[in-house]
């Protein structure tokens, strides 16, 4: 395992290589092209502005930049983990031809989300000084949640692309777990509208305290629980060094399921 996440940094070219085709892919024959990245946010914010706050009468304060700082983390994980799932398989023959370290396909993806999300906050710290939101120093922080989050994020990627050379069934679970996974994670609402009991379950959610925190840091002016955000970071090591030997003890066998 360590011997392949060792290749990965001797490839980091290949690895920056491919981030870049991806993130010229993504947009390749629209018209506005990159400029994408910026109006997907700005339309998602205009949304929940209107939808949420005036027709279902929301009483959260701000409520549009509460699911927003919420809703940008959330779309990095689920579509990094949608996108990575089937990246061993869609790279068939680049994978069946040629060797590099197989673990840059879906660390790559998990990269190119975060950028893309590093992008989408262009668009989030102007909406929060708009809407009357005081930035404090607390939002220094965003590097270090973000740190964990792709940790996490890269780990599932990982895990998943290798699983689902084996079993391609898999693709159709993850809309699934992902559908539920969503409503299990205060994106629309606050946590604190549970008992005591339902917010404990709700908190063994590693999205929960990486939502919890961003919101922290930047729509109230304080840092994250550090508890609840020690333990994410835990578990956010844990669950990429199980990726990363998951994917190691699997990889050996792609060419022949490929």
């Amino acid at each position: 395992m360590f011997k392949q996440l060792r290749e990965v940094f001797a490839y980091k070219q290949m690895l920056i290589s491919t981030v870049k085709k991806d993130l010229r892919s993504r947009y390749r024959g629209s018209i506005l092209g990159f400029l994408w990245t910026f109006i997907n946010p700005l339309m998602q914010l205009v949304v929940y502005s209107v939808v949420f706050k005036r027709l279902m009468r929301s009483t959260e304060e701000n409520y549009a930049m509460f699911v927003f700082t919420a809703l940008l983390p959330w779309l990095y994980c689920v579509s990094s983990i949608q996108a990575s799932t089937t990246c061993i398989v869609s790279n068939s023959n680049l994978v069946k031809k040629i060797y590099f370290p197989r673990m840059i396909l879906p660390i790559s993806v998990s990269t190119t989300g975060l950028i893309n999300y590093i992008l989408g906050l262009v668009i989030v710290f102007p909406a929060l000084i708009i809407t009357g939101v005081k930035l404090t120093p607390y939002a220094l922080l965003m590097p270090v949640i973000m740190a964990v989050q792709f940790i996490f994020v890269t780990g599932l990627c990982m895990m998943l692309s290798a699983f689902y050379v084996y079993f391609r069934d898999l693709e159709h679970i993850i809309g699934i777990v992902t559908m539920v996974w969503f409503y299990l994670t205060p994106v629309l609402y606050n946590i604190n509208m549970f008992d005591a009991s339902f917010r404990k379950i709700l908190e063994l959610n590693p999205m929960t305290q990486i939502v919890m925190a961003y919101r922290n840091v930047l729509m109230y002016g304080t840092h994250p629980n550090i508890t609840g955000f020690l333990g994410v970071t835990g578990v956010s090591v844990v669950v990429f060094l199980m990726g990363a030997f998951i994917f190691s003890r699997l990889q050996g066998n792609f060419a022949e399921e490929l």
